[in-house]
């Protein structure tokens, strides 16, 4: 299934898209308004889902939300595709030995469509296409066999980053509002015959930037299931991005600016389609000047 939340006359629903349509899931039984807690009793809900049919609205009259508005975690891996990495040897910024983690505060969660603001303080806001996880179920010191298990399904995360305010914290420089672009919707695992052989493209202006296969991971998405589990127990919405393949705007000097598109698909997954404005808000110092990409 392709679970999504939407909104239309002025409601946000969840429901499933079919083709060019969604269908209304709201109205049944423990679906309510939260995709984090439809996640959580996804496998005792699921036949009815998988039944209904009714009613629908054409995409073209909704307007699709952030699948997961709501995760505990928003957590994203660094450097985690070979020739990214290679990119940024060649930069000269160090590489890490072992898998590096951040966190994106989770009220940087934007949809598919929705503006992404640019910072007035600085010129260097990048994008990076990524496979997003969406966790299952809690767990915990899960291994490597089990970790297909607790993966409720996958999206596309653009991981906007704002280089220069990265370099003293990869939080700050990767959370600020609107920064966290997913969707269009969370695709079900069952969905996904291999999540390592799907191919990632974005663009800017019609312009591409980035093209790479998942399969080019340096540590794939289950052995970040199995390290971060043995950390932190994981809970049902989780959203875990899983790393940018080479082609940043820091490696080719192609920050972003007001106006730009960015357009990012993976095979089967869909697209997501984000527009840069400016920030209308007041100016602020920035807190340095180094680009540091991951």
């Amino acid at each position: 299934m392709k679970l999504a939340r939407f909104t239309q006359g002025g409601n946000t629903r969840i429901g499933k898209v079919e083709g060019d349509r969604v269908v209304d899931l709201s109205g049944l039984p423990g679906v309510g308004t939260s995709m984090r807690a439809l996640i959580r009793d996804l496998e005792t809900l699921r036949p009815a889902l998988e039944a209904a049919t009714a009613p629908s609205y054409a995409l073209a009259e909704v307007v699709l939300q952030a699948p997961v508005n709501d995760p505990q975690k928003f957590l994203a891996i660094g450097m985690n595709y070979r020739k990214h990495a290679e990119e940024a040897r060649q930069a000269g910024i160090p590489v890490p030995d072992s898998q590096f983690w951040f966190t994106k505060q989770v009220s940087c969660v934007n949809g598919p469509t929705g503006d992404v603001v640019k910072p007035s303080f600085s010129n260097q806001m990048d994008y990076e296409i990524e496979l997003g996880m969406v966790i299952g179920r809690a767990c915990r010191n899960v291994t490597r066999e089990e970790a297909p298990s607790v993966i409720a399904g996958y999206m596309i995360v653009n991981d906007v980053s704002v280089r220069d305010w990265q370099k003293p914290s990869f939080t700050i420089g990767k959370s600020f509002d609107t920064s966290g672009p997913t969707g269009p919707w969370l695709t079900t695992a069952d969905e996904v015959a291999d999540p390592l052989a799907l191919e990632m493209v974005g663009t800017v202006n019609g312009e591409e930037r980035q093209r790479s296969m998942t399969g080019d991971m340096i540590y794939d998405i289950y052995d970040q299931i199995v390290h971060l589990t043995r950390v932190m127990t994981l809970m049902p919405g989780d959203i875990i991005a899983t790393g940018t393949p080479s082609g940043i705007g820091a490696a080719q000097g192609k920050f972003l600016k007001s106006g730009d598109v960015m357009r990012m698909e993976i095979t089967g997954l869909g697209q997501i389609e984000n527009r840069v404005i400016a920030d209308a808000g007041a100016e602020a110092p920035s807190s340095c000047d180094a680009t540091v990409p991951a």
